[in-house]
């Protein structure tokens, strides 16, 4: 495996793999998305973006984000910068973390995971995310990441029907 970082050449090959997972993960939660795919996986807001590849195929994906360029002053950027004990501009958004499931169970999601907290704690950047609880497996995994719950948030891109989402930091 290979976690190295994105780029436009990359993009149809995300496409493909969000599609893939997405009736098994529920990730995103609208699908079809209401615009274009590729503005899903490649955010404005992107610090950072990694891909995974097994035998020279894009199999999985991450990315980085500031929390003020996305969230402050909202409920979820108010719930890290308590969980952390810091502003809201010492925070970095963990997201987009995606894999195939054809390679589930190989360490890429935690490779991918590593190299984006990694990348957040060499910047001094607090790691925060956010997971809606139908997402259980991937909750489930950054608890036994060591992960922990800060808060419960409604952010406006919420179906109502979905429930609050989970507000998350990594400590230590």
């Amino acid at each position: 495996m290979n976690v190295r970082p994105r780029t436009e050449r990359d993009l149809p090959a995300l496409v493909e793999v969000l599609a893939a997972q997405r009736d098994e993960a529920r990730y995103p939660l609208r699908w079809p998305l209401p615009f274009p795919t590729e503005d899903f996986i490649r955010r404005t807001s992107d610090l950072e973006a990694w891909v995974a590849e097994v035998d020279g195929r894009v199999v999985g994906h991450v990315a980085v984000q500031a929390v003020d360029d996305v969230f402050s002053p909202g409920d979820l950027g108010r719930a890290w910068s308590a969980g952390h004990g810091r502003p809201v501009a010492e925070l970095g958004i963990m997201g987009t973390l995606f894999v195939d499931p054809a390679v589930r169970g190989r360490g890429v999601g935690r490779a991918l995971h590593d190299a984006s907290v990694g990348w957040l704690r060499s910047r001094d950047l607090a790691p925060c995310l956010d997971v809606v609880p139908v997402h259980a497996a991937a909750l489930v995994m950054y608890e036994r990441l060591g992960w922990t719950e800060v808060a419960r948030v409604r952010p406006p891109w919420l179906p109502d029907a979905e429930p609050d989402v989970v507000a998350m930091v990594l400590l230590s």
